[in-house]
């Protein structure tokens, strides 16, 4: 399906004059409550209540709560919303990933409304949903399109959360829902549209881990949304004093952005490493709680044509893996305009994966999904920007 025309320039508009509690965590639903100034004895069941309807059963309005009563449901009405992050472009890949940019309420009245993109990306036996954690990025790492939007701010819990239930309504994956009659959504009885969660978005995860974490509760929680943190993957370029206390604090799955295995050349494609060097960075992930051969740390290498493949490096690779429960993704570079790499030959893929596999490393090469609409690993950027900024210079 072609991309959609872009929309117009967004104007300023006034922060909403109710609150939405979609996207909160108990604590701040039952801070929300008290504005209504509830008894505290109350709290706590009008809090299950609307944890189960908004998370549960995904309502989107407080009419539906049916065992909540017809003045409280006036009252909460009155007070506060369940608005989401609203779908502003939705594109569908010809394998049938799909790509949202989502734009959010401002926070202030002279602030614009930020936009970010997720993606959704289904196979016959899961539906996996990429999160942002920040809109825009600052890393800069040479070889990832997202990294080249400047950072314009973290995003809360909400946020984060809001994308979840976002995929979630729009696939039909809460109860009382249908599901997209494209048939690119997997189905079948008690499959959920969406089962896995990857931090792999627009942003570092690490650099906003106070906001991650809170959503990941959210995700977890088993009278709510219920994902297992098995299935919930933090991938980091390796902010390394926080990864540590991911595991600890949290413990989802994690994932490091690898992609070189010397220095020299990871400064130049994951700037961030001139900091957290990779003999320090594999240091935390031996020390990663929870990690075993069970919960296997993934190590994403993306396959740039001769800049990082050849038989050298992969045996390299193995080599300093050593210790670390682990599996690699090898992920084929997917090229975006002005890209300065190449993808590498798949001859060349085929070598270095046979190097790790033969060393007793799971060494999977990732599919390409959604190259058509900008989808893919390392793509993430709103062309809609790009077309504004093309229209302002047209129209002056």
């Amino acid at each position: 399906m072609p991309p959609s025309p872009a929309p117009a320039e967004p104007a300023l508009v006034h922060a909403a004059a109710k609150p939405s509690l979609a996207g909160l965590t108990r604590a701040e639903l039952a801070k929300a409550l008290r504005l209504m100034e509830l008894p505290e004895r109350e709290l706590r069941m009008r809090v299950s209540q609307l944890w189960h309807w908004i998370y549960f059963r995904g309502a989107a309005d407080f009419s539906s709560m049916l065992n909540v009563s017809k003045a409280m449901r006036e009252r909460l009405d009155v007070a506060f919303s369940l608005e989401l992050p609203e779908i502003v472009e939705e594109q569908v890949s010809s394998d049938g990933t799909r790509k949202w940019l989502l734009r959010l309420a401002p926070t202030n009245v002279s602030e614009k409304p930020a936009e970010i993109e997720c993606v959704y990306i289904p196979e016959s036996d899961r539906g996996t949903l990429c999160v942002s954690s920040q809109v825009g990025c600052t890393l800069n790492c040479s070889f990832c399109h997202t990294g080249t939007q400047r950072l314009v701010r973290n995003l809360t819990s909400r946020e984060i959360v809001g994308q979840l239930m976002v995929a979630r309504r729009r696939l039909g994956d809460f109860p009382g829902l249908e599901r997209p009659t494209d048939g690119l959504v997997p189905g079948g009885e008690g499959m959920r549209a969406v089962s896995n969660i990857v931090f792999m978005g627009m942003g570092e995860p690490l650099y906003n881990l106070e906001n991650v974490e809170a959503a990941i509760e959210i995700m977890a929680d088993g009278d709510g949304l219920s994902l297992s943190r098995r299935r919930i993957t933090v991938s980091t370029s390796g902010v390394v004093p926080q990864i540590g206390r991911l595991g600890e604090e949290c413990g989802p799955m994690l994932a490091i952005s690898l992609h070189a295995v010397r220095d020299e050349l990871r400064n130049e494609l994951v700037p961030l490493n001139k900091k957290y060097p990779i003999a320090e960075l594999l240091r935390a992930c031996r020390d990663y709680p929870g990690a075993s051969n069970a919960r296997r740390i993934t190590f994403e290498y993306v396959m740039l044509k001769g800049v990082n493949d050849s038989p050298a490096e992969a045996r390299e690779l193995v080599r300093l893996l050593k210790g670390v429960p682990a599996k690699i993704n090898l992920i084929p570079f997917n090229p975006w305009p002005g890209a300065p790499y190449e993808c590498s030959d798949w001859d060349t893929i085929e070598r270095f994966s046979d190097i790790v596999f033969n060393a007793g490393y799971a060494s999977p090469v990732r599919t390409p999904r959604g190259r058509d609409i900008l989808a893919a690993c390392g793509q993430l950027k709103s062309e809609t920007e790009k077309l504004r900024a093309r229209a302002r210079m047209v129209a002056e």
